[in-house]
């Protein structure tokens, strides 16, 4: 049996039975997870094996990248910039980076960036990987590429282009790399052991994260014998042209190794936050309370950043999606805990969020990286944390 190391606050034991299973029974190699409650931690547990080369455990320290649970981080900087009246979230992006302004898209406001409604997604023409992680010609190439969309008539998922956008705002206007401002207003105030841009002081704390692809392909299944309504979705990942495909290749090769000490080490906003479930949490718990005496955002910004902005199918994915400005909003498919829940979630299972409504915060951490609808590991996760609110 797995050691589970940490403490759980009474009441909140299902969470911890259902962090056990996970790790016995649902494939989780090495993981942590946290839960605020009104300001404080009530859970924070971890256990596992942190690089399955070495053996080496997961520890109460280990640092774990959360893919695409970065954006909510990146969004965090964005809006606190916007509280501070340095951004207006409404204004035309071009106001702050006038480049942005080519190709049809001067009256693009920062917000739809985002509510992923710009429709700058994806790349006529991908740059090298090299390039993209050095930031500036990956920003050109996006302040001159066209949209894919007319800019506010939809949204679609910017996996990839997210961080760069936003990104090169928060630069504009605060003169800071979008890493170093979250290191700066955000990580340090709160004590957070989290980075976009990775030290190199702190690579022997990460974990090594495995692969695990979904047993069944649908690509490969003949379209009868999928069900109808995940066809369109399908046809979209199975042509190599579409926009559900482009919208992640906008680097060449397209397939980034985030195990790379170079890809860690670059600001990538959108995809490489490393860091622990606790910070991850503890963020959250900052955003809607005060956590040892600091607290993010106003309730007035929260609610500018909750607010839904976006709703209905995602032009990229193929499938329903809710956001705010930069936060996934709960959904049927994606509860959260209730109908103000406002997170993000990551590439293979990671998750943050808050629920404002029970003083929730929210981090799990993970590095068996598994693709398809077959992984119920945040949602167990989740769903215990409802039980164990009565």
């Amino acid at each position: 049996m797995t050691t589970i190391n940490g403490e759980v606050a009474a009441g909140f034991e299902p969470v911890r039975e259902a962090f056990e299973a996970n790790l016995e029974e649902h494939r989780d190699i090495g993981a942590a997870v946290c839960v605020y409650q009104g300001g404080r931690p009530v859970v924070d547990l971890w256990g596992g094996i942190a690089d399955l080369e070495t053996s080496r455990p997961w520890e109460r320290d280990t640092l774990q990248l959360v893919y695409s649970a970065t954006k909510g981080a990146t969004a965090t900087a964005a809006h606190l910039l916007a509280q501070r009246g340095a951004l207006d979230l409404d204004a035309p992006v071009a106001t702050y980076w006038p480049e942005f302004a080519a190709n049809g898209k001067a009256d693009i406001p920062v917000r739809w960036l985002l509510s992923h409604q710009a429709g700058v997604v994806a790349l006529d023409q991908p740059i090298p990987l090299a390039e993209a992680l050095a930031w500036q010609p990956m920003v050109a190439a996006l302040a001159a590429q066209r949209p894919q969309w007319t800019p506010g008539t939809a949204h679609g998922y910017h996996g990839r282009t997210f961080g760069w956008l936003v990104g090169e705002v928060i630069r504009r206007v605060s003169g800071r790399t979008p890493g170093r401002f979250f290191a700066d207003e955000i990580a340090a105030p709160l004590a957070l052991d989290f980075f976009i841009g990775l030290p190199a002081s702190e690579r022997d704390r990460v974990s090594r994260m495995t692969y695990r692809q979904p047993e069944a392909d649908l690509t490969t299944v003949p379209q009868e014998e999928i069900p109808e309504e995940l066809r369109d979705q399908v046809a979209a990942w199975s042509d190599p042209h579409s926009l559900s495909n482009r919208a992640f290749q906008v680097t060449d090769p397209a397939n980034i190794d985030f195990n790379s000490p170079e890809v860690q080490a670059a600001e990538l906003p959108s995809s490489n936050g490393i860091g622990t479930a606790h910070s991850l949490a503890r963020m959250y718990a900052a955003l809607i309370s005060e956590v040892d005496g600091v607290r993010l955002l106003t309730p007035d910004a929260l609610a500018s950043a909750a607010k839904e902005q976006a709703t209905g199918i995602d032009q990229v994915m193929v499938t329903p999606s809710r956001f705010g400005s930069g936060f996934m909003l709960s959904t049927e498919a994606n509860p959260m805990i209730g109908p103000t829940s406002f997170g993000h979630t990551g590439r293979g299972g990671s998750l943050g969020f808050a629920d404002p409504e029970h003083g929730i915060a929210f981090g799990y951490a993970m590095n068996h990286i598994i693709s398809g609808s077959d992984d119920v590991r945040a949602t167990s996760l989740v769903d215990a944390v409802r039980r164990s609110l009565g």
